[in-house]
């Protein structure tokens, strides 16, 4: 085995395995909380398996289809990508190398089936960013029209022509079909054969000289079966991502223009009371009623009628690559295309002992694994040889989290139905296309079959943008450099050898521009709270974080001023005697700063996601305990309260540090029943608003059978009424836990100056 192939081997098989164990071991040094018996990985055949079970599902429903097509060419990965795997250099996201442009026979989904659904679904999403609706919205288009199938007649090859109609009622009255210079059938060797000599010369000149071409080959019309003639127009202004233009010259006077310059006949379609005529069973109803009727009729006939904008494009989703699921598809002499059943899924990748051939599926290199015998009639067949994107495995997996080990099918409908749809999906904002409207598109398609409830699959949706590393590229060569080749000691760094200085930018972290932070090295050097608190505090998730380590300090100094809150309390209740003094003042500034974090932070925790706002209000609450006397930190259940909430709100973004100050302060805690002291913080109730009045308060202690549960605050003025406090008592949270259904043989009120004790005695 050539080393080069012994790498390929070991990449695909040893690498993917140990990349996921790596990351994986990466999270879990972040103390993230996953449940990993959930865990799916979409590389291995007990995942794609179902992948390609919904693949055939698509195809039997007509809506996975193989075409040729203009595709976007990576010369290096030698594989097609998708528009939104190009960036706006128009280069490679994978590879870096400039996009070409190639025509292959390709696989597609008829997202374009599902346009208007996706488009009015929107209107159901409340919680998604309105910017990530309208980018969606924009990409669809505007749904008012659809698509009808029209036949091309080219010598031994059945090939459709998806036109685009604005009024699909005035379909009768097309007269012909123009097609952009860009289009890929101009492209096509199929239709180029098919041409005259004297058509392909003048097809070489068509933009400099903005020429109308006829080309010479019809397309046949789906209802009339007429032939519509078809030409290649530098003349006419086709809107971005349009390539073909159904001309109706009866009704839009600019056709009727084209139609008297090239001598096409026109079919009137329309009366002078806006009823249809000259349109088959169509004639005589109004255009609205029309409308309705001409696309339920190309529905049913399998031609068209979906409504769609012009501008929306089927995906692609075929892959001359290794990796990816193989399209579950067995071709035929006899019966053409037909699906692998589904009791012969997986159709697993085979393992190869060499990778050659870059630019065909490395697939072609095993025929043992690619000649086999049709499922219908038995001939002998090849399999489909290109892969899927692997963004069609990624487009259901939050529906194989609900039911992760099922072996029998994609999922179990009633579980699916009972945790859908997700309440919060996190994700980049590089996805709002790429990923999250093909993921949308699936559910809408399993939802039509009957498979789940929901047509959406997230409720709410939290965007986060990057994390940006500091970059350094020599300026004469464009090359980045590591850090291991710049020389740091001057006022601006250089490169070691040549001595030139580099330009530094911060963008986003890449491997190809040594600009990345492994999480495990910054872990080692500054510990997991430390870490989380630092990603967390410094944007809002919605912007772009500077990678900055430097500035760190601050979060370690806001530990370490907890820490000190914590042992300072535990000192002082220890060393101290009881003291039973209340400064009601203090207490109530103690109240209302607590009330304003519980108030601050829930917020960004359960509805803005802002938690770098939320560690912002966690620091200042922090500032005011740590400014109240030692007097009141020891005797101050409120201030005790305080820090128990400040140990709560903390634990979800840094539960180690939490669980150690929750502990100790446990150890010295008043009894409470907000609090269960016995448990650790991660297992507490959420902290909630107090309400308070200005009404001068005592409080109350409440005692059963010599053990304190806590106080109640009461006013002041019925500090001598036994049996309204009693009321009161009665009526709290604390009464309910403790005093509610028991039976006591007494009860002693007991007067302080400036609190009151009831102690209950069984």
């Amino acid at each position: 085995m050539k080393f080069m192939d012994t790498i390929l081997y070991v990449l695909c098989f040893c690498f993917f395995p140990s990349n996921i164990d790596y990351m994986k071991n990466q999270l879990k040094s972040l103390s993230m909380c996953f449940n990993w018996e959930r865990e799916v990985t979409t590389c291995k055949p007990d995942y794609y398996r179902w992948t390609q079970s919904i693949f055939v599902r698509l195809f039997e429903a007509g809506l996975a289809y193989q075409k040729e097509g203009l595709v976007n060419w990576d010369p290096v990965d030698q594989t097609v990508l998708a528009s939104e795997q190009v960036d706006e250099d128009g280069c490679s996201w994978r590879s870096g190398a400039k996009v070409e442009q190639k025509v292959l026979r390709q696989w597609y989904l008829k997202m374009t089936q599902y346009s208007k659904s996706l488009l009015d679904g929107l209107e159901d999403l409340k919680h998604w960013p309105d910017g990530i609706k309208s980018a969606q919205a924009h990409f669809i288009g505007d749904c008012s029209g659809c698509s009808f199938s029209f036949t091309l007649q080219l010598p031994g090859i059945d090939t459709d022509l998806p036109v685009y109609v604005s009024n699909p009622e005035l379909i009768f009255g097309v007269s012909y079909i123009l097609i952009s210079p860009t289009h890929t059938l101009l492209k096509s060797e199929s239709l180029l054969h098919s041409v005259q000599p004297d058509v392909r010369n003048a097809l070489d000149e068509i933009d400099s000289k903005q020429l109308d071409i006829t080309l010479g080959v019809s397309a046949i019309h789906p209802f009339t079966k007429q032939p519509i003639p078809l030409i290649a127009s530098g003349t006419h202004s086709f809107p971005e991502y349009v390539e073909q233009y159904a001309g109706i010259p009866s009704v839009f006077e600019e056709d009727q223009v084209f139609a008297d310059q090239h001598g096409f006949n026109s079919t009137i379609v329309i009366d002078k009371d806006n009823r249809l005529i000259n349109s088959d069973e169509f004639t005589g109803m109004n255009r609205a009623e029309a409308k309705e009727a001409v696309m339920q009729k190309a529905r049913e006939q399998g031609i068209g009628g979906h409504m769609t904008s012009q501008r929306q494009c089927d995906w692609l989703i075929s892959r001359q690559r290794y990796w990816g699921a193989p399209i579950p598809i067995i071709h035929c002499k006899n019966c053409k295309a037909v699906p692998v059943p589904i009791n012969q899924l997986p159709v697993e990748l085979p393992k190869l002992a060499t990778l050659t051939d870059k630019g065909k599926s490395a697939l072609q290199q095993i025929p043992e694994w690619y000649n086999t015998t049709c499922p219908k009639c038995g001939e002998p067949s090849q399999r489909e040889m290109d892969t899927m994107d692997t963004f069609v495995d990624s487009s259901w997996y939050y529906l194989r989290f609900t039911d992760p080990h099922n072996e029998q099918e994609e999922f179990n409908r009633e579980i699916a139905n009972s945790l859908m749809p997700v309440d919060l999906y996190i994700g980049g904002k590089e996805h709002a296309i790429l990923h999250l409207l093909k993921a949308r598109f699936i559910s809408h398609f399993l939802h039509s079959q009957g498979l789940i409830e929901h047509k959406e699959p997230f409720k709410r949706l939290l965007v986060h943008s990057l994390v940006m590393g500091p970059s350094y590229m020599l300026p004469s060569t464009g090359q980045y450099v590591t850090k291991e080749e710049i020389d740091f000691s001057g006022n601006e760094p250089v490169e070691k050898v040549s001595k030139e200085k580099l330009i530094i930018k911060f963008e986003k972290m890449s491997k190809s521009k040594h600009n990345g932070v492994d999480p495990i090295d910054a872990i080692a050097e500054h510990g997991i709270d430390t870490m989380r608190l630092f990603i967390l505090s410094g944007v809002p998730p919605q912007s772009n974080m500077m990678w900055n380590v430097d500035s760190i300090a601050g979060i370690i100094r806001w530990k370490n001023k907890m820490w000190q809150l914590i042992s300072r309390h535990i000192k002082l209740k220890k060393d101290s005697k009881s003291n039973d003094s209340v400064d009601k003042d203090k207490d109530l500034q103690i109240l209302k700063k607590k009330n304003t974090a519980i108030k601050e932070v829930s917020k960004q925790y359960i509805d803005n996601y802002k938690l770098s706002i939320a560690i912002t209000r966690l620091i200042t609450l922090t500032k005011v305990l740590g400014s109240v006397p030692d007097t009141v930190s020891m005797s101050s259940v409120e201030y005790e309260d305080a820090l128990a909430s400040l140990c709560v709100m903390l634990a979800p973004m840094a539960p180690h540090i939490a669980s150690e100050m929750w502990q100790g302060l446990a150890s010295v805690a008043e009894p409470s029943s907000k609090y269960q002291w016995d448990k650790t913080v991660l297992e507490q109730n959420w902290p909630v608003l107090e309400e308070y009045s200005t009404e001068d308060m005592i409080k109350v202690f409440i005692k059963v059978n010599r053990n304190t549960k806590g106080y109640v605050m009461v006013p002041r003025h019925l500090r001598d009424n036994q049996d309204e406090i009693q009321k009161l008592v009665d009526k709290s949270d604390l009464g309910k836990s403790y005093l509610n259904g028991r039976t006591f043989t007494k009860v002693v009120f007991t007067s302080k100056v400036n609190y009151r004790r009831m102690k209950f005695v069984s």
